[in-house]
């Protein structure tokens, strides 16, 4: 008698789920290469939808009430953006739960604010012929041409590489609250909320003081600083330092530019906002030598993005919100968690304009020459970002006309390039204003990366050329 064979139903589950999943993953990887602009404003606004929803929830609030719209798509849209602007307190109003929440935000959008960034380079690599994927993959640190192909295996060393640095950093920091006279569960959950928080840029605190009680603790600023540091760098950068650490002559030109970029703005930073601030006795005018040099240090670093702040910013001298405003416009490193034009965008526009001063026909830095396309797309994402503060600021004074000018720039431009700094107007706006800095929040995050893959994206080559005629300029 022959044998019947019975098949289990958990095998025909089993290759159903395959399928899906391979079926998905061809799907997206499509959408990568068709239109990698739409796919990363889907992702993020979903991502927005479903954490506002969260956030609206009674559990979420300490007074066990529903939190408003405006609030808590505010909220949610600082978070997944990693701003740290808020309108409610992160202590006082949201209870463990929507602070759980946030937090959650704020990890899923910075890590996917590198995952994405990363796969649009990744598109550009792909649309761009050989000659063209080749620079895109010296721009991403790839060394190895079969994972700038491979979406599982960017992703994994993505996820690796921030999961760890974010991990040593709450470690620490746990056993810093322990010490400080914490329990263990508090300094777990404030190490963990402050590690994810830095290395993200995001710029919340879990404290009902913020830091106040930590300004003078040096165990926990420069675990702070230098998680925001690092995490401003940009993906690429923490790529090639891991692979090659202190060897500056295997780095790549993209990593040169940004580390070079990154630590003479925050020398230029810390002497300038010191030096300002030094006798101002609202902020550091009466502390000790020492102090002042730490809280300087600390206000450089994150007013490019990290948003932690020692001292009230209604406090400073209006010169060091000049300062602080163009180190905010600025930002951090490209496919980091940071906000603003990008540093290679500064060092390309500082470059250009000194090879022009030199009468150079061409920029030329570290023995490398930087073709025309990267000066024009550095030009276009400059101005566009200066275009939606612009307007930003104008809506912004139409919601409420009274509100100090000084005070309006920075806010917008703190929204923009999602640092977090604030002057507390975020929550004395109207709903209408605190809409308009959930849209500078979302445009910011996610504005010039995709414009300027979009630019990348459009290149092609002219078969013929004009007349050329140069006008008067100047």
């Amino acid at each position: 008698m022959t044998p019947r064979y019975i098949r289990n139903p958990q095998d025909g589950q089993r290759n159903v789920l395959l399928r899906g999943m391979h079926q998905a993953r061809n799907h997206t990887n499509r959408l990568i290469a068709s239109s990698p602009a739409r796919l990363t404003i889907l992702v993020f606004a979903v991502g927005i939808a479903f954490f506002t929803t969260l956030l609206s929830l009674p559990i979420a609030s300490r007074t066990g009430e529903p939190t408003p719209l405006a609030d808590a798509m505010f909220t949610a849209v600082s978070a997944f953006c990693v701003t740290g602007l808020t309108t409610v307190s992160t202590a006082g109003h949201w209870t463990f739960f929507g602070q759980l929440v946030m937090i959650i935000a704020v990890f899923v959008g910075g890590l996917g604010i590198m995952t994405l960034a990363s796969l649009l380079s990744m598109a550009v690599s792909r649309k761009l012929g050989v000659r063209g994927k080749l620079m895109a993959q010296q721009a991403m640190s790839q060394t190895a041409s079969s994972k700038l192909g491979e979406v599982g295996s960017l992703l994994r060393v993505v996820i690796t590489t921030a999961v760890t640095i974010q991990f040593v950093v709450a470690l620490w920091l746990t056993v810093r609250f322990w010490i400080r006279g914490e329990d263990f569960a508090h300094g777990l959950w404030h190490g963990t909320f402050y590690a994810v928080s830095a290395f993200n840029n995001a710029g919340f605190t879990a404290h009902i003081d913020d830091l106040a009680n930590f300004s003078h603790d040096l165990w926990i600023l420069f675990p702070l600083m230098i998680a925001v540091f690092t995490g401003a760098l940009g993906f690429p950068v923490i790529f090639v330092l891991l692979r090659h650490h202190f060897h500056a002559r295997k780095w790549n030109l993209h990593t040169k530019l940004t580390v070079t970029t990154a630590l003479i703005l925050v020398v230029v930073g810390w002497v300038i906002w010191g030096g300002i601030e030094w006798n101002n006795k609202a902020t550091i005018g009466d502390l000790p030598v020492g102090d002042k040099i730490v809280y300087a240090l600390f206000a450089s670093i994150m007013t490019r993005s990290g948003g932690m702040a020692l001292v009230n910013q209604t406090d400073l001298h209006p010169a060091t919100m000049v300062v602080t405003d163009a180190l905010m416009f600025v930002g951090g490193g490209s496919a980091s968690t940071a906000g603003g034009i990008k540093l290679t965008t500064l060092a390309i526009l500082f470059l250009a304009i000194l090879a022009e001063a030199r009468g150079t026909e061409h920029v030329h830095v570290f023995g490398r020459r930087l073709p025309e396309a990267a000066l024009r797309i550095a030009i276009a994402v400059t101005a566009l970002a200066a275009s939606i503060i612009t307007l930003g600021i104008i809506l912004i004074l139409f919601a409420k006309p009274d509100a100090p000018l000084e005070h309006v720039v920075l806010e917008s431009i703190s929204a923009f390039a999602t640092v977090g700094l604030s002057t507390n107007l975020s929550a004395e706006l109207p709903d209408f204003g605190k809409y308009v800095l959930c849209g500078l929040m979302f445009t910011g995050r996610l504005g010039t990366v995709t414009f300027a893959t979009a630019l990348t994206l459009r290149q092609r080559r002219q078969l013929y050329q004009l007349p050329e005629e140069r006008p008067i300029i100047g």
